[in-house]
């Protein structure tokens, strides 16, 4: 499978509509997809709409939309609607997210998410192939739908992915998986479980890579601690790094942080751990760890800029793919 190179959109503090000359340069520096993410900030497919006109030649992908936020029709119109905008153009990824933002944010129960992003994909596949859908599932029920926009061309589902269970739902359900908040290594652990359950077939991997291109250490540790501990604290991305072999040098912070002392939980991350999670120092080695990414089966590497002080209009020039 032939290696693209991502960027994550929207860039923080540059309003959407002030966005089309950066998305254009993205284009013309030869990036080949634009990802979009959902939590807090604009929704997954907005961001894309718009890059859908303003540069005609990238892909659009969400990395990711959560399984429980949309209702099965209402995720299917969403998803139809893009691809219609953009033929051939779109590559879906949905994932479980986090109990954060699915039951803390928009107060949905977030029970069985592995059963959820199962049922959701199996009916994705058959409402966007144009069949009218009655389905009885776990987690939802859907009564004679039929998709009143179909795509002219298939959509390509890729499902975000942490331990064994999603891994191997991406090779065999999905077309691929999208991957997250790991080091370069840690891609070896995962790819492999991915692509057995896929049986011999190509499945794309999608890496959401945080990057910030600065050699100013200090400031990447001290705030790279903060973003770690925003994630590694929430119970799927804890359990995550336990089964990657992180238990033993983050335990001391997941206690901290459980017994609200924060400040001492964001000291007890080792500079290590923020080395090896977050892309850092001056462009160039910058390029070369994404590359090591690549190396160990990455498909598409989709950079995360870290608003970390950096100039972000000269960062995407700066690891722009050569």
């Amino acid at each position: 499978m032939d290696t693209r190179f991502g960027m994550t959109i929207p860039f923080d503090n540059v309003p959407l509509h002030a966005q089309r000359e950066w998305i254009v340069e993205l284009e013309g520096l030869g990036y080949t997809d634009v990802w979009s993410a959902e939590a807090n900030g604009a929704d997954a497919f907005t961001p894309l709409a718009l890059a859908s006109v303003w540069a005609p030649s990238l892909r659009l992908g969400t990395a990711i939309v959560p399984a429980f936020t949309r209702g099965p029709a209402c995720l299917a119109q969403s998803v139809a609607s893009l691809a219609d905008a953009a033929p051939g153009r779109v590559a879906f990824g949905i994932g479980t997210s986090s109990n954060v933002i699915v039951q803390g944010w928009n107060g949905i129960p977030f029970e069985d998410p592995y059963q959820r992003t199962k049922d959701m994909v199996r009916f994705l596949r058959a409402a966007l192939a144009g069949e009218k859908v009655t389905m009885e599932t776990p987690s939802f029920s859907v009564r004679s739908f039929t998709l009143g926009v179909r795509p002219e061309q298939p959509v390509p589902i890729l499902i975000a992915a942490l331990r064994e269970g999603m891994l191997a739902l991406a090779g065999r359900d999905g077309d691929g998986a999208i991957i997250n908040w790991l080091s370069a290594e840690d891609v070896t652990t995962v790819v492999p479980i991915v692509q057995a359950a896929a049986g011999g077939a190509d499945r794309e991997i999608v890496a959401r890579i945080f990057v910030a291109p600065t050699d100013d250490a200090d400031k990447v540790r001290a705030m790279g601690r903060f973003a770690i501990a925003a994630y590694l604290n929430v119970p799927v991305y804890a359990a995550f790094h336990e089964w990657l072999g992180r238990g033993e040098i983050l335990g001391e912070m997941w206690r901290l942080w459980k017994e609200g002392d924060r400040q001492a939980a964001l000291a007890a991350i080792p500079d290590q751990v923020v080395d090896d999670l977050i892309v850092w120092g001056p462009a160039e080695k910058c390029r070369e760890h994404i590359a090591r990414y690549v190396e160990h089966g990455v498909t598409t590497p989709a950079l995360a800029l870290l608003p970390f002080g950096i100039d972000a209009r000269q960062a995407i020039r700066d690891l722009a793919p050569r």
